[in-house]
């Protein structure tokens, strides 16, 4: 357990990007609301993931995090958490069949609400307002009532948590994941586009195999693995009253965890040395994950790696690296290499929507999908240069069949990016795209175990 530290030490710290609440006594009775409920997720499942996240750092297995960029309690639905739940199976099961590696699901779900804001207020035309910081703090309407940053909201985003986490818990284990049920994970509207034909293809080679095993006496229905899977969650831990009144005291171990999900992240603009965020993620013992971008020093990084995984301990750190498509290649070596020489067992993931936000013609922020697919593929190039292992990526993405990234196999166009742009913040792959990611993913996997292969021999 850290020493020194409460779950509250945290507001002795430089806090950035947190909303300022006009009224102590109504936030203090969010607060304490807050802690009063149940835990949403549980001690020992947090360290199950960190277990599968051992298996990543040593090279053995593969991290598939995706989600939503901001969840919104205007689209929360049943059919819109099924649909993300859907694509990201669909996902693992491209990447594990290619590579023959497991692949740990993490979503960006149940959570992912606060977003951090470069200023506190927001001006349009003569009307200056409170930034827009997440369904969870205030409304996305330019309106004073709206934007007014209400506490109250932690726990209406702590309801849609709680009801999130329920479905996509019975989706994991009550039959939906079944892997005789992969031709039916495709989407309606994916008929379309070419990667849903490929994945139907890979869908029939898995139920070949395991009619395969049937006909040699073993029933895939008698094997646990084959009927359900292990599905995690993970948000930014940026709006700390929130996480400080879900972290608990794990009644086995004695040590703390935040119960608000499995796995919690520093952002890029919170993992400063000394930070409120650094300071509350040093002492709670869930899977940790830290952006990296090109604004990272070395010397800073492997400081904060001593403060957040003094035992250096596999599976505590993975380090989010979001350089840009046009900087990776340039930028995430040095970074690597401090680690590996240093010794940290950290999982090594590729965030590659943040770096690659531009602005079109037509006013909508989009990130290119050809951007995209090329910081994954720099990411890889730059850790089978440097001998580590490409361990996981990061997306923002949906299951709707939105149009928020251009680009892609269905070559949605700057013009079409008003069809369906739905998001509350950045934009998402949608399902199509997502898809054809998990392909080239499974590619670059397939010739990093080719390799390893070829240098063992």
């Amino acid at each position: 357990m850290a020493q020194n530290w409460t779950p509250e030490g945290w507001k002795a710290h430089e806090a950035r990007h947190l909303p300022d609440y006009e009224d102590a006594e109504e936030l203090a009775q969010a607060e304490s609301t807050l802690a009063s409920y149940p835990p949403l997720v549980f001690a020992g499942e947090a360290r199950a993931l960190k277990e599968d996240l051992a298996e990543v750092a040593g090279g053995r297995a593969f991290l598939l995090q995706g989600g939503d960029c901001a969840e919104s309690f205007a689209e929360f639905h049943p059919n819109n958490i099924r649909d993300t739940f859907r694509v990201l199976l669909q996902m693992a099961v491209v990447m594990t069949f290619a590579s023959k590696r497991p692949v740990v699901k993490v979503g960006r779900m149940a959570g992912q609400f606060a977003k951090p804001r470069s200023a506190q207020t927001e001006t349009q035309g003569d009307v200056t307002l409170p930034s827009y910081f997440g369904d969870n703090i205030n409304g996305i309407e330019f309106e004073p009532e709206a934007r007014r940053n209400d506490p109250m909201r932690m726990v209406r985003a702590y309801s849609q948590a709680a009801a999130t986490l329920n479905l996509l818990r019975a989706f994991a284990g009550g039959g939906y994941a079944n892997l005789r049920q992969v031709h039916q994970w495709t989407l309606d509207f994916m008929g379309r586009t070419p990667w849903a034909e490929k994945f139907a293809e890979t869908a029939d080679r898995i139920g070949e195999a395991l009619d395969f095993m049937e006909a040699c006496g073993v029933d895939p229905a008698t094997v646990p693995q084959l009927q359900g899977t292990s599905f995690y969650t993970s948000h930014e831990a940026l709006l700390l009253p929130y996480e400080q009144a879900l972290t608990r005291q794990d009644s086995l171990t004695g040590d703390w965890y935040d119960t608000s999900a499995h796995m919690v992240w520093i952002g890029d603009r919170t993992r400063f040395p000394g930070s409120a965020h650094i300071e509350f993620c040093r002492g709670i013992g869930n899977p940790l994950g830290m952006k990296c971008g090109p604004s990272l020093e070395t010397d800073d990084m492997l400081r904060l790696l001593d403060t957040l995984n003094p035992a250096r301990e596999a599976g505590r750190i993975t380090l989010i690296s979001r350089f840009g498509h046009e900087k990776v290649r340039e930028g995430l070596p040095r970074l690597v290499r401090a680690v590996k020489q240093e010794g940290h067992p950290v999982v090594w993931s590729c965030d590659p929507m943040h770096g690659n936000v531009i602005k079109t013609g037509t006013g909508y922020k989009t990130r290119p999908f050809e951007r995209i697919l090329d910081e994954v593929k720099g990411f890889f190039e730059v850790h089978r240069a440097e001998g580590t292992h490409a361990g996981g990526i990061h997306v923002e993405m949906t299951g709707q069949d939105v149009t928020e990234c251009t680009g892609g196999a269905v070559a949605i166009t700057d013009e079409r990016l008003g069809d369906r742009y739905h998001t509350h913040c950045d934009p998402r792959l949608n399902a199509e795209q997502s898809l054809e990611l998990a392909f080239l993913l499974a590619e670059m996997l397939n010739l990093e175990a080719n390799e390893r292969q070829a240098d063992a021999a």
